[in-house]
């Protein structure tokens, strides 16, 4: 069988020009993965081109994008090639070991929360996280900067509610300080509380902890302490100006 060409473009922007998609990596079709990232892309490059045209962030924003992106096609050409690999094998081994152990293996993990949660992150692409991009700094809790936001349900909501707004926003689990609250007013930055619960703690979130969240849902800035200055520096950074400045925040009622 005749191998695939695989590569993956040096830049993912020159200029004004912008590559998404297949235009900036190419892979084998094992796993499934290329409309996934292809909208990825899109994703990535839209909120971030839409704010800068519209006047609500520095132009320095757009230069995130391929360094976020392009380590994400490296790991994914990678990825799709040892998959490549093992399925078209003509080794006999391998052949007996994918006919018949490979399906025994898979089913019983994927019959396991683990195994199943494990594999839909891989395959969902929900598991990707942007932690040496150049607009992620902090921790809190087992959360970084450049990981997505995890997924929390309480007793009369979740926490991607507020994602709606695709928008800026930072988010508390536990008590906001009002201090905190009254000093980020005037960036505009909407501050939605969350009763704290279990759920939070086992989904790696710190209570009292503070995070920005970018309008792709993935978190911008983690902070342990719930520091004005820390949050106005990054705002100011990147001249964040969000949609929502007037809009109220979201707030789970407590339990």
């Amino acid at each position: 069988m005749r191998p695939f060409l695989l590569s993956v473009a040096e830049r993912f922007r020159a200029g004004r020009v912008f590559l998404c998609g297949d235009a900036g990596h190419i892979h084998s079709p094992a796993g499934g993965q290329g409309m996934n990232t292809g909208m990825g892309d899109a994703v990535n490059l839209a909120w971030k081109l839409a704010a800068v045209v519209q006047g609500r962030a520095d132009a320095r924003l757009l230069d995130s994008y391929e360094p976020e992106r392009i380590a994400f096609a490296h790991k994914l050409i990678e990825s799709t090639d040892k998959v490549f690999r093992f399925v078209t094998s003509r080794s006999r081994l391998v052949g007996l070991f994918r006919r018949y152990l490979m399906p025994k293996i898979m089913n019983a993990a994927l019959h396991t929360s683990f195994g199943s949660r494990a594999f839909f992150g891989v395959i969902s692409q929900a598991a990707i996280e942007y932690r040496a991009g150049p607009i992620s700094a902090g921790t809190a809790g087992k959360v970084r900067g450049g990981d997505r936001l995890p997924y929390v349900v309480g007793a009369r909501g979740d926490n991607f509610e507020p994602l709606r707004s695709l928008d800026w926003q930072i988010h508390v689990y536990g008590e906001v300080n009002a201090e905190f609250r009254a000093m980020l007013a005037p960036a505009g930055i909407p501050v939605h509380a969350f009763a704290w619960s279990e759920a939070a703690g086992k989904a790696g979130l710190l209570r009292d902890g503070a995070y920005l969240v970018r309008p792709d849902g993935h978190v911008a800035l983690a902070s342990p302490v719930q520091e004005a200055a820390t949050f106005q520096r990054y705002l100011a950074g990147l001249a964040i100006r969000p949609r929502t400045a007037e809009r109220a925040p979201y707030r789970v009622p407590r339990t």
